[in-house]
């Protein structure tokens, strides 16, 4: 048993757990690690890792806001679970681009992301437009007008889920997709924070199952002991750092804005040009 893959699995993890919540591309940043922290597997198995180990986060999502989205707690009232079962149908309804898109051009992804300076490159791309944007959004000082999920409209639910297609491509972060779409619609940063939170639970699952069922289709159930120990290392340290980041996010946005992230997307990706070019 080769226990530095082991490590290795645990490490992109943590880098997962971090970078899933917090608008800097979860996936870019994996795809960076890859240069650099190569797992000894095979590209299918690495494509279907990359989208397996994000279970860890969306779990960290239940677990944290399981009561917010219970709508069968014996405990709430009969309005509570109304809101409840509200909240997963506004949900659903944004959740219905990025299922559509993301099923017809997986395999269009996987065949970008398989190419590591071409993957780079839209990385770095995406990793500074979308950095712009978030800290010209930020210094617009408009009031929000959306502040609960009363307010949050299925119109608006379902546009924020057509910013999260825009995550398809790699480097552009689904959180900080969701997220611009709903402050541009109107919604406060915590608001638009928790509802790009929800949004992740069907498109990660959807995302996983997807791969898992076409690796299958393809390969069988031929994992080596390795390989779902490596899935389970990785999934599990997402997980548990996937905790802390989003309760770290939560509470930062309360008091201070995006921009700091925006910085820090225009840095890492003008940082991945010179290492493309050097």
């Amino acid at each position: 048993m080769d226990f530095s893959e082991i490590l290795k699995s645990a490490l992109l993890g943590i880098v997962q757990g971090i970078t899933e919540w917090l608008p800097i591309s979860s996936t870019g940043h994996l795809i960076i690690l890859k240069n650099f922290l190569q797992l000894r597997v095979s590209e299918s198995f690495w494509n279907l890792f990359l989208v397996v180990v994000q279970l860890g986060s969306v779990l960290a999502v239940i677990n944290l806001y399981f009561k917010k989205l219970n709508p069968f707690d014996y405990k709430k009232s009969s309005s509570e679970k109304r809101e409840s079962l509200n909240l997963w149908c506004k949900v659903i309804v944004g959740s219905v681009p990025v299922a559509i898109f993301g099923f017809f051009l997986d395999n269009l992804i996987k065949n970008i992301t398989s190419n590591s300076k071409i993957s780079i490159a839209i990385v770095a791309l995406t990793l500074i437009v979308y950095g712009i944007i978030f800290i010209l959004i930020e210094r617009e000082k408009v009031s929000p007008i959306i502040r609960n999920f009363k307010n949050l409209s299925y119109r608006h639910a379902f546009l924020v889920g057509c910013f999260e297609v825009l995550s398809l491509v790699p480097g552009t972060s689904r959180s900080g997709s969701t997220i611009l779409g709903a402050m541009f619609l109107g919604a406060s940063r915590t608001l638009s924070a928790e509802f790009s939170f929800f949004l992740s639970i069907p498109a990660m699952f959807g995302a996983s199952f997807i791969r898992l069922f076409k690796y299958i289709l393809v390969y069988g159930f031929s994992f080596t002991s390795l390989e779902l120990l490596i899935l389970l290392a990785g999934t599990l340290m997402a997980y548990i750092i996937s905790i802390f980041a989003i309760k770290f996010l939560t509470s930062y946005i309360k008091k201070k804005s995006f921009k700091i992230f925006g910085v820090y997307r225009i840095m890492l990706g003008l940082a991945l040009v010179l290492y493309l070019f050097f």
